[in-house]
């Protein structure tokens, strides 16, 4: 009996490894060392594809390139040629209600026949022959009573009761514009009557051959010596003409309605041109119609003003103050 249940225990045995042979694995039943790398390993791979797109070697390696007619499109709105850098540089000037605006573009067209042009009055930004667009929209700003133009600046002049903080940024923003559009800044029409404008005609300190050689020396000073400083203060200067030893002169611009301008033209003006040539006795300064009632009526103002206050009470002084 135990040889027969032996060899019944034995066969069992062999019968059941036979059968374990003839079928697939079972993980559970397979040693951990054997099936966790694969089981890992495949985990990560569709972990991996499951997170992340498939890149293909075009997208990966190579950067995106234009097209033949592809444009590259501006930041700035409008034509592509129209696009510009502006930077406007202010310069205080002697006049405290004056101030220059420099920006990095021509003012002045090239060739244009004088160095300066000058708008008194909404009307002359309008007129022919060098209207404004520019000059008429600064002159629309509240305070703001006149606008030069220099060769490469804009001198813009306020009225004495208007404040600089509400008048520079409109300023500012006129100018921008206008450049950064490529708007021209000043136009030529036909002439169809009386010069509108201030300057643009004929250069007074240009040479001229019929000029005898006083008046020659005259313009050569002007213009090589007293020209630049007054360019620099935002203004300049014409030559209306010399009789019996006075230089007769005009400031434009910021000079125009300066307090020191006098003092420029006896102090500075007439000291060098007498030095250097000795046909000159003195310097007047011209005076438009416009001017010239704005200065007779300043002059009755300040005598009313002495009468009042004092002798010593003056527009120009402090003692202005008393009035208020």
């Amino acid at each position: 009996m135990s040889v027969s249940s032996t060899s019944g225990t034995m066969l069992r045995r062999t019968v059941l490894g036979a059968r374990l042979g003839m079928q697939p694995l079972r993980a559970g039943e397979t040693s951990s060392r054997a099936i966790r790398p694969a089981v890992f390993g495949s985990y990560r791979s569709v972990h991996r594809s499951a997170r992340m797109p498939a890149i293909t070697p075009s997208e990966a390696r190579h950067r995106p390139t234009l097209r033949p007619n592809h444009q590259s499109v501006s930041r700035v709105n409008g034509p592509s040629n129209a696009k510009r850098t502006i930077f406007i540089q202010t310069e205080n000037t002697p006049n405290p209600d004056a101030l220059k605006f420099i920006p990095n573009h021509r003012v002045l067209p090239e060739g244009f026949p004088t160095s300066f042009l000058e708008y008194l009055s909404p009307r002359s930004t309008l007129a022919p022959p060098h209207p404004s667009p520019l000059a008429a929209n600064l002159l629309n700003v509240d305070g703001v009573s006149s606008v030069f133009y220099g060769a490469d600046f804009i001198t813009v002049t306020k009225s004495s009761d208007a404040n600089w903080a509400h008048i520079k940024p409109d300023v500012f923003s006129l100018i921008t514009q206008t450049v950064t559009t490529g708007e021209p800044i000043v136009n030529t029409v036909a002439k169809t009557g009386e010069h509108a404008q201030e300057g643009g005609e004929e250069e007074s300190l240009s040479f001229n051959e019929e000029d005898d050689e006083v008046i020659a020396m005259i313009k050569e000073l002007l213009e090589t010596r007293i020209r630049p400083a007054i360019q620099e203060d935002g203004g300049d200067i014409e030559l209306r003409g010399f009789e019996n030893g006075i230089v007769m002169l005009k400031l434009r611009g910021a000079c125009r309605t300066c307090d020191s301008s006098t003092v420029t033209l006896r102090n500075g003006i007439e000291s060098m041109l007498m030095h250097y040539i000795e046909e000159v006795r003195g310097v007047e300064q011209v005076m438009d119609q416009e001017e010239e009632v704005s200065m007779h009526e300043f002059a009755k103002f300040e005598e009313k003003l002495r009468q009042q206050k004092g002798p010593e009470a003056t527009a120009s002084g402090g003692a202005i103050d008393a009035t208020s």
